[in-house]
């Protein structure tokens, strides 16, 4: 997500959380690995317990369950990825340089991919047994094996790599390169640079549709969503994002032929209908919006925003109804979501003095 921004809008968030309850995804490697991963796994204790997690503020339909210690500093996260297969949530660590792995059916920091320089996105690929990481400090992708946690390859990716897709059908990821206003990609099996596809703004996010075998991308400056042909690597169409200031953030819904768009300078999410190809619809959401998540099963989208305000919609007859939003901590601007569960996991970067990974279910469920 767009860093520049984020950190200067929006100071630390005063507030109070009233006490309630708790219960507690096959490449060809390159070269040696130039990093090791903390593997031994770790236990941890929730940081709260049933005495003293909170209830989410507000109009959130959200129930806190715990709040578990993470390894690093009182830092910035940033992405998140979940590989629903093998119960692992990849984290993000931007401040600290860091990737940690989290089990959320053990509720344990498994451990920690470092040496990612202020890393941006994650994206867990189960199919190749990889993990894909953008380090904007070096402006590389980082390949690391799911299976060791040990990186394999770096790929340079741009001048400011951010947001990452892969096409799975073609074996190629995408990485947006905000400052490069292109997406490079990358061939998944062999970890070489095929090609930069120029967008003509700064790349946003760049999320893949597997139905039609595209890659949809927002672009900064000139507010449109940035249609890729997988098979060719060529821009088939450019398409406003009306009513859309500072598009960054995306999720595609494409059993439903829907796409969201998140809008940091004006605080509006855009829904744009992928099969008529226009913007059917535009809502409010918190200040300054970023990570976008949806449980394919509830049908439910939650929208986080660098203000700590969650915004949580349900799909209904491909239009969203805003069910809830409230604070729920500082800078809480990145969402995971378990659609087998039902579990959303917000990495917050300091809660009393610690990182920790507040973890909540829907309480109107």
């Amino acid at each position: 997500m767009r860093l520049d921004n984020a950190i200067s809008t929006f100071g630390i968030i005063a507030f109070t959380l009233s006490v309630l309850l708790v219960a507690c995804s096959t490449s060809t490697t390159q070269g040696p690995a130039n990093a090791q991963a903390n593997l031994s796994a770790t236990t941890v204790q929730p940081a709260t317990t049933e005495a003293t997690v909170a209830t989410a503020s507000g109009g959130l339909p959200l129930r806190v369950l715990a709040d578990i210690p993470l390894t690093g500093g009182t830092t910035r996260f940033d992405y998140q990825s979940l590989d629903s297969s093998s119960g692992r949530l990849y984290i993000a660590h931007l401040g600290s340089d860091l990737m940690t792995v989290f089990d959320v059916n053990k509720q344990s920091v498994i451990g920690d991919v470092k040496d990612l320089k202020r890393v941006h996105g994650v994206l867990a690929v189960p199919a190749l047994h990889r993990v894909y990481a953008s380090a904007t400090g070096t402006n590389e992708l980082v390949v690391i094996d799911d299976q060791n946690l040990n990186i394999v390859a770096r790929v340079p990716a741009g001048d400011y790599p951010d947001g990452i897709a892969c096409a799975t059908k073609v074996n190629k990821l995408y990485v947006s390169d905000l400052h490069g206003k292109t997406d490079t990609v990358i061939d998944a099996k062999t970890n070489q640079r095929l090609t930069t596809i120029p967008l003509g703004g700064g790349a946003g996010n760049s999320q893949y549709d597997p139905v039609r075998d595209r890659i949809f991308v927002t672009v900064d400056e000139r507010e449109e969503l940035a249609e890729i042909d997988a098979n060719t690597d060529q821009v088939v169409a450019h398409y406003p994002l009306t009513g859309c200031k500072g598009s960054h953030g995306l999720l595609i819904d494409s059993e439903h032929r829907l796409a969201f768009a998140a809008c940091e300078d004006n605080s509006k999410l855009v829904v744009f209908d992928l099969q008529a190809k226009k913007a059917t619809g535009i809502l409010s959401v918190g200040a300054d919006p970023d990570v976008l998540a949806f449980d394919t099963t509830l049908q439910r989208l939650y929208v986080s925003a660098e203000s700590g305000i969650i915004t949580v919609f349900d799909e209904h007859d491909r239009s969203l109804l805003k069910v809830g939003e409230g604070l729920l901590a500082p800078n809480a601007h990145s969402v995971a979501v378990d659609p087998g569960t039902h579990r959303v996991y917000f990495p917050l970067q300091n809660i009393n003095g610690k990182p920790v990974l507040r973890i909540a279910v829907p309480s109107d469920k």
